[in-house]
């Protein structure tokens, strides 16, 4: 192991220890340490930051920057013990980033996606079974993407219908309950797993064809193809596109429940909390967020606020 390889897993174990998840980061870091060994380099400068962050092309204005921001805090670190180190300037790149707004399915793309899955090669195998269940229990739960591959059987109590959710985002854990129809498609998913994987070594409920846990980033490219096969992204030669992303079935699922509750006349404050503690959101205020983003919710809202007595309104 190189020097630059020992620090990284050094400043890695310093910032986990300190409660920081940092998956996105140690991929992206491991990548640039590998960038510097491949040029002879030993020591961070913000040329060869800068070389690194643009190295891939066609991405967003505000992913750049983070890249670079990325690198820019290791470098912190490492000037600590190395004075040679470079630390690239803050703001060097511009770094305006905005919250996407959503792409909210309709059941039909929902149905669209989920029968593209279940065609997936090879026919009549796990693979398509497990991305069609992926994608049905994503829209019916608003479970994070990361939640349902952390999954394991055990966390899938298909007598009780509920989900066990453990240390997912903030490090919360929480049940989440199902409804039957939902029970049943989980039921079957498990029994055709169990036929064609009995010896399987992963505790994981959804799983591969071979049998192992499912990968984020290879779920997001075959989502990604899922959707231009139903023209929900454009068809591009070996690239995704831009287009909806599979975290969207999740703000699907919060943003037609608080639909239902608004045509319903119920009291959306009120009930906003427990929507939250469903989704697992830290307060409020995360979940509330769905109104600004969504036209028909915003309506909704602004209706209401309206036509509410005064006690009632926020």
């Amino acid at each position: 192991m190189s020097d630059l390889h020992a620090a990284l897993s050094e400043y890695l174990e310093t910032r986990r220890a300190l409660g920081t998840q940092l998956k996105w980061p140690e991929s992206a870091l491991r990548q640039f340490v590998d960038f510097m060994i491949a040029r002879g380099a030993d020591v961070v400068t913000t040329a060869l930051a800068l070389s690194w962050t643009f190295q891939s092309v066609a991405l967003q204005p505000g992913t750049y920057a983070r890249r670079l921001e990325i690198v820019r805090a290791f470098a912190r670190w490492l000037q600590a013990t190395d004075p040679r180190t470079e630390v690239p300037p803050p703001r060097l790149l511009p770094a305006s980033h905005r919250r996407p707004t959503p792409h909210i399915y309709a059941k039909a793309e929902i149905a669209a996606l989920m029968s593209a899955a279940n065609q997936l090669d090879p026919a009549g195998g796990l693979r398509g079974a497990t991305f069609k269940t992926l994608i049905g229990l994503l829209a019916a739960t608003g479970l994070r993407p990361g939640e349902a591959l952390k999954l394991d059987v055990d966390d899938v109590d298909l007598r009780d219908r509920v989900l066990v959710v453990r240390g997912s985002k903030f490090g919360k854990s929480r049940l989440v309950p199902f409804d039957p129809s939902t029970g049943a498609a989980l039921q079957d998913y498990a029994g055709l797993r169990d036929t064609l994987l009995p010896n399987r070594q992963t505790p994981a409920f959804l799983v591969t064809s071979c049998g192992s846990r499912l990968i984020g980033s290879t779920v997001r490219r075959t989502f990604a193809r899922l959707c231009q096969s139903v023209d929900l992204r454009p068809r591009l030669q070996g690239r995704s596109g831009y287009g909806p992303r599979l975290q969207d079935l999740r703000h699907t699922f919060a943003t037609n429940r608080l639909i239902e509750w608004y045509r319903a006349g119920l009291d959306v404050n009120r009930l906003m909390p427990w929507l939250a503690t469903y989704l697992g959101h830290v307060s409020s205020v995360e979940t509330y967020w769905y109104i600004q983003a969504v036209p028909e919710l915003l309506g909704l809202a602004s209706e209401r606020l309206v036509t509410a007595p005064s006690g009632d309104r926020p």
